[in-house]
This record gives structure tokens, C-alpha cells and sequence, in this order.
């Protein structure tokens, strides 16, 4: 099995090499594994590639290349240039640092490089380690992750629902916030919402008197709706939540036809 790696967190991010351990599990003694990933932090860029730019891409070593581009670029990349137009077999995003449920999903580079794979007809997952106060006391912060990824990923590649559709089913899986002994077993979840809180902005003076905003995100542990991806994490469970591409409200149409004809 030939798998390509990529992130949003960068090529020297801790998180892509517990990514690099579960697909070189994975790909067996026969496989390879192939790093196409950002050669600066890419967070929060979601899906956007660099249409208008050129990307820069460098060879590290081995089958490990960066890429100054989004993690989309890096997918698109490695497919057009690093492995000559051979489509990867599975494409693994992560393990990001953070988890990337709820709205998170919307702004997600990580859950980008997904579904720039999904788009070209190549399996994807995307991976992300949930942070929290037990994690921050433990010597590995990606322990649940580490542990646990390979078991998680093979069972989406046995029994997972592959569509072959125009937008093909991706997978977005977040690890709670615990360590791999305190985890608790996979749920299947919906996306859900965090509310009453959402991303801002927030001005501030440089020393120069120039203005500049910083973007803010909201508090991380509000609980999503009973069932959903935040509230299966806080309750210590990993989330797996099935994606598409496709943001057509689908149960909409008919009754908005009928409304406006």
C-alpha cells in the first residue's frame, strides 16, 4: 500500500511524525509512506489552495518533501509531481494538534487535505488529537492518538463505507482529550455546534501605532449537542464523523422549489 501524509501544523510538526508511525503500520513491510507536507504552520486555511501563486517544494529525504502551499497544495502536489501522477492509495491528514470537530471543521487545513483527496478519488482521513488539561500533564500529549491510530484506521479501511460518487465519503476523526488508557472506544458522530461562542477578532496598537486584529478562537470544551463529535470527545470517546465535500443543503431543495417554483 502506497500512503501519503500531510498536516496544517507544518513538516516539523510532533504530530505528523505519530502520523508517519500509524501509516508505516499501516503500509506493512511492503507499503511506503510518502510526506508531502507544509513547509511553514498552514492552521486554519481549510481547503484553500494557491491558485494564484506559485508553490515552492523542497525534497528532505526519503520520500519526505515540503511544500510552501496549503495542505490541499501538498495533496495535489505530491500527486502531479512528487509521485509522477501516481494516485497514492490512502491519504492520511494529521495528527493535528487540536481537535478539529464542530465548526472547526469549516476552517480545518487538516480536514482541506482530506478533501482535496476525496475530490480526486483517493481514501482519506483526517486525524486529530483533542488537547485539554490531561493532556497537558502527560509526557506524550499525543498518547491517545499514537496508540490508538492505527487500530482506527484500519477499521475504516475494512469497514467503512467508500463511496464512489462525485464527492466521495472522507472521514474526520478527532481522540479526546485523555490519555490512550482513559480513551474509550470509537463513536460514530455527526458534526455538531459549539454555541454561544465562535471565532473573533480582536484589535490591537503595535509599539509603531499601527492597528492590526488577531483572529480569536472560542472556548474548546463547550459541549456540542448529546451524540455529536465535541460531546463524544468530552465524554472520552474518539468521534469519526463521515464527510463530503458537497455543502448542498440536500433537505432543503425540494421545499424551497415549492416555495419559489
Amino acid at each position: 500500500m502506497r500512503i501519503l501524509i500531510t498536516n496544517d501544523d507544518g513538516i516539523n510538526a510532533p504530530g505528523l511524525a505519530v502520523l508517519h508511525e500509524i501509516a508505516t503500520t499501516i503500509a506493512g513491510p511492503s507499503g511506503e509512506v510518502w510526506t508531502v507536507a507544509p513547509a511553514f504552520e498552514q492552521s486554519g486555511v481549510g481547503h484553500c489552495i494557491s491558485y494564484n501563486n506559485p508553490t515552492a517544494i523542497a525534497r528532505l529525504g526519503p520520500r519526505s518533501y515540503a511544500a510552501e502551499g496549503s495542505p490541499a497544495d501538498c495533496v495535489l502536489a505530491a500527486i502531479y509531481d512528487v509521485l509522477y501522477g501516481a494516485k497514492p492509495d490512502l491519504v492520511l491528514s494529521g495528527v493535528n494538534r487540536g481537535n478539529n470537530a464542530a465548526e472547526n471543521i469549516c476552517y480545518s487545513g487538516t480536514v482541506g487535505g482530506a478533501m482535496e483527496a476525496a475530490l480526486q478519488g483517493i481514501p482519506a482521513i483526517a486525524m486529530s488529537q483533542y488537547m485539554g488539561p490531561a493532556t497537558d500533564s502527560l509526557a506524550d500529549p499525543f498518547d491517545c492518538a499514537r496508540t490508538h491510530g492505527a487500530s482506527v484506521v484500519r477499521k475504516l479501511l475494512d469497514s467503512g463505507i467508500w463511496t464512489n460518487s462525485d464527492y466521495r465519503v472522507f472521514y474526520n476523526v478527532n481522540f479526546p482529550p485523555l490519555s490512550a488508557a482513559e480513551s474509550k472506544p470509537m463513536r460514530i458522530a455527526a458534526q455538531g455546534f459549539r454555541r454561544d461562542t465562535s471565532f473573533t477578532a480582536e484589535a490591537q496598537v503595535s509599539p509603531n501605532g499601527r492597528r492590526f486584529l488577531w483572529i480569536k478562537g472560542g472556548p474548546q470544551h463547550t459541549p456540542t449537542l448529546p451524540g455529536t463529535d465535541v460531546a463524544v470527545n468530552l465524554d472520552g470517546h474518539i468521534s469519526v464523523t463521515p464527510l463530503r465535500a458537497d455543502l448542498t443543503a440536500h433537505d432543503l431543495l425540494e421545499d424551497l422549489a415549492g416555495r419559489i417554483g
